[in-house]
């Protein structure tokens, strides 16, 4: 008790020091801009009640101001935290954990100084304690670790049915799969791929009802995106870190284990490609009594890129020309359209001439007739003569059938899908000039096939 009128001095010293003297500095300056007509005011404000009476509202006012700011910083208010990962603790090298969601809502409640605190922290968390529960079906609670005892909450969903099974591993041959091979330069192949490893270990359950079940798993693939190759040139590009995943028979994805998760990838690249002629081949049939005499192009090949067995087979890139019921020379713009297989060529448009002259025909006798598309298992036999042989009638400009041969012109037989006994097939002709119409004057065949 006798320390109480030593705090109460020392109150009313803070008090006559912090607002009596700088509210009456105030006061005394705003009297003297006032000027001398204004003395009643001036006695009145000098008085010493009505600076502490002025005072006392100023300090009281200050409080309120304070006390106000407290209280609806004290408030109780609530927050939504949304989407808060969950963590399980469990033994992840024993045992698979299914059911338990993902993320999860949390609901803060208590004062927005407390509120705030818990929204910056962190070191809360939702987790899962599954340690010592053994395989089987479980319902387990969500927890939210607090940064403070201060503050309520609540988790939505607050509990989960798990299940726990053994962990079991499994080695699977690795495939790989390209992907984005549209962002490859045009002129460019992907060889070979190459991983670093051609096994790896799934892990999972060995419990067919499971998700994460071994016994799903038909294939194991490595990813490798073509769009991260840095260097799109011919030779060898190494690519780190290729995620690796799992497919059902059905082509789903399936979330399992597997060591590693990544690996390395070497993919060789080349350029393949092989000059051809441009073909071309006219469309229709031109005015009455015209044949095409010549043929002209701006370029007469073309060099194609593409898959080595593709450029193999290719013998000439064709480019068709609508000539019917042409009556006079004429050019034509064109663009070359690539062949099934090729990725780019060195020529797209090209310019063509055609040229016409009077036309007149001729026959060609003997003519062998050729198979194609016969099953390896089975061989031909004609019946008769004129059987294997045909007569063709070619018409063109006469300067160009004069050097036209038997051996120019190609008559044959399409077989597939044929099996032994004996057929009525129609003959088909084609030959080597562009600019001659060509009619085989037997139009169909009588053959055997046999078996060998």
């Amino acid at each position: 008790m006798n320390k109480k009128p030593g705090i109460f001095k020392r109150i009313a010293r803070f008090i006559d020091k912090k607002i009596i003297v700088p509210t009456t500095k105030v006061i005394m300056k705003i009297t003297k801009k006032l000027g001398g007509s204004n003395r009643s005011l001036e006695t009145w404000l000098s008085r010493s009640n009505t600076l502490l009476f002025v005072s006392l509202f100023l300090a009281l006012l200050v409080f309120i101001l304070f006390d106000q700011k407290a209280l609806m910083f004290n408030d109780t208010s609530a927050e939504v935290l949304k989407d808060q990962v969950v963590e399980a603790v469990y033994n992840e090298e024993a045992y698979v954990v299914e059911g338990l969601p993902e993320k999860v809502d949390i609901t803060l409640m208590g004062s927005r100084s407390d509120l705030f605190i818990a929204k910056q922290s962190t070191a809360s968390k939702v987790t899962v304690d599954l340690t010592g529960l053994k395989p089987g079906t479980h319902k387990v609670d969500i927890e939210y670790m607090r940064p403070n005892d201060s503050v309520d909450y609540s988790v939505n969903p607050s509990v989960a049915t798990v299940n726990i099974y053994p962990k079991v591993s499994e080695s699977k041959t690795l495939t790989t799969d390209l992907l984005n091979q549209d962002s490859l330069d045009s002129k460019l192949i992907v060889d070979n791929i190459n991983p670093e490893v051609d096994k790896v270990v799934i892990k999972g359950t060995d419990d067919e009802n499971a998700i994460n079940s071994l016994q799903k798993v038909a294939t194991v693939k490595a990813l490798v995106d073509v769009s991260s190759l840095n260097n799109q040139e011919v030779g060898t590009v190494t690519l780190k870190d290729v995620p690796l995943k799992a497919y059902d028979s059905n082509g789903n994805s399936l979330d399992i284990e597997i060591v590693p998760s990544k690996i390395e990838v070497s993919v060789d690249l080349s350029s393949p490609s092989k000059s051809v002629p441009i073909k071309v081949v006219p469309k229709g049939d031109v005015s009455f009594g015209k044949a095409i005499s010549s043929i002209s192009l701006s370029e007469t090949n073309v060099t194609v890129y593409g898959e080595q067995s593709v450029l193999d087979d290719l013998e000439y890139v064709p480019v068709n020309v609508d000539v019917d019921g042409l009556k006079e020379d004429r050019e034509y713009k064109l663009e070359l359209n690539e062949p099934k297989g090729i990725k780019s060529m060195s020529v797209n448009n090209i310019t063509v001439g055609i040229s016409l002259g009077a036309a007149t025909d001729k026959d060609i006798s003997n003519v062998n007739i050729d198979v194609r598309n016969l099953d390896d298992k089975y061989s031909v036999q004609g019946l008769s003569q004129s059987d294997i042989q045909v007569t063709v009638n070619v018409k063109g400009v006469e300067t160009v059938l004069n050097n036209l041969t038997a051996e120019d012109i190609t008559a044959y037989i399409d077989l597939k899908d044929f099996g032994p006994g004996e057929h009525e097939v129609a003959v088909k002709v084609e030959g080597t000039d562009s600019r001659v119409q060509y009619l085989s004057k037997t139009k169909r065949v009588k053959i055997r096939v046999v078996e060998k």
